[in-house]
């Protein structure tokens, strides 16, 4: 997977929003609000490719969850990236 090239996290207001910029992302015309692990996430795996195991990593280095909850939280996350056009598979 990888975060799709002009989309940007921003911080507005105290939120982590992702907004997309620049003349290829036209037609995105929302801003998708992030959570602080999914901030926390974006930030890890920004420029580069990444697996749901990447993901998974990143969220037992920070939280003390299962190793279940952690990938079930990672694929969620991802599964929204994806169905709102701001990462490809």
């Amino acid at each position: 997977m990888r975060i799709k090239e002009g989309f940007i996290l921003r911080t507005i207001c105290g939120e982590s929003v992702v907004v997309g910029e620049g003349l290829a992302q036209v037609n995105f015309n929302k801003m998708l609000s992030l959570n602080a692990s999914a901030a926390y996430l974006w930030k890890g795996v920004e420029g580069k490719d990444f697996t749901l195991e990447d993901l998974t990593a990143l969220l037992l280095e920070k939280y003390d969850v299962s190793a279940e909850r952690a990938a079930e939280d990672a694929a969620k996350v991802a599964e929204i990236w994806i169905r709102e056009g701001v990462a490809e598979a």
